[in-house]
């Protein structure tokens, strides 16, 4: 039974939260889901001890409702942060396993929100760093460090082309090199989950990204060759 006493939301308030989740549950109350938006994931990044004990009542209701599924992803999605919840985060084990298996089935669909879900599915199994960068690939880059070298490579994913770079102030990407994308067989790890899902669901532009996130550029500077998915996860993995 959670102890409402102790879980403040943004406002500090302890009372409002079981308050909205209430009347958001028996009206589908769209003031209700707005409020409970900014007490529990405050401008999309902040979370609060309300919000954790809130999940697994919106993970109840998300199959059905859209507002409650999105709360529940955005809120997973900040699981990474400095909230100072771990332990309720810890306590939401069940209810966010139970999440991953809707949002699995909500992707199947091909859903109008699939970018969001996928990003949500991928916090959800707690891939946070991807969760919080991937794009669609339609304007994607990267910023990574040559492993060699140590100059600064901009890596570009999407319409303006596939290369790596050396970005300059005047002149934009200069000395572009082609990626080379990885084949679906050689990607592991939580590529492999990702760029599997996105062929399942027939999302061709974002298996694509993913095969060249995880390929192969060539630095501009000294010409060798380093996986782009391995220098970015090193450099961006949160300490969780």
């Amino acid at each position: 039974m959670t102890n409402w006493a102790q879980m403040y939301d943004s406002y500090g308030d302890v009372d409002r939260v079981p308050e909205l989740l209430a009347r958001a549950e028996r009206e589908d109350d769209a003031a209700a889901w707005d409020e409970l938006g900014y007490r529990l994931n405050l401008e999309s990044d902040l979370v609060f001890p309300a919000s954790f004990a809130a999940l697994p009542r919106l993970v109840r209701l998300a199959s059905e409702n859209a507002r409650a599924r999105g709360l529940a992803g955005a809120i997973i999605r900040c699981g990474a942060g400095d909230h100072g919840c771990d332990e309720l985060l810890a306590g939401c084990a069940e209810a966010i396993t139970e999440f991953r298996g809707l949002l699995d089935r909500h992707l199947r669909s091909r859903p109008d929100d699939y970018l969001t879900a996928f990003r949500d599915l991928i916090a959800a199994e707690g891939h946070y760093h991807w969760s919080a960068v991937l794009g669609d690939f339609s304007d994607d880059f990267y910023e990574v460090a040559c492993p060699h070298c140590a100059v600064a490579v901009t890596i570009a994913i999407g319409g303006y082309g596939r290369y790596s770079a050396i970005r300059d102030w005047n002149l934009g990407d200069v000395d572009r090199r082609d990626l080379k994308p990885a084949l679906s067989e050689m990607i592991s790890g939580t590529g492999r989950r990702m760029h599997e899902i996105a062929v399942r669901d027939g999302q061709s532009r974002l298996a694509d990204g993913i095969a060249h996130l995880y390929g192969r550029a060539e630095c501009p500077r000294c010409a060798s060759v380093f996986i782009i998915a391995d220098e970015y996860e090193s450099a961006h993995r949160p300490l969780v």
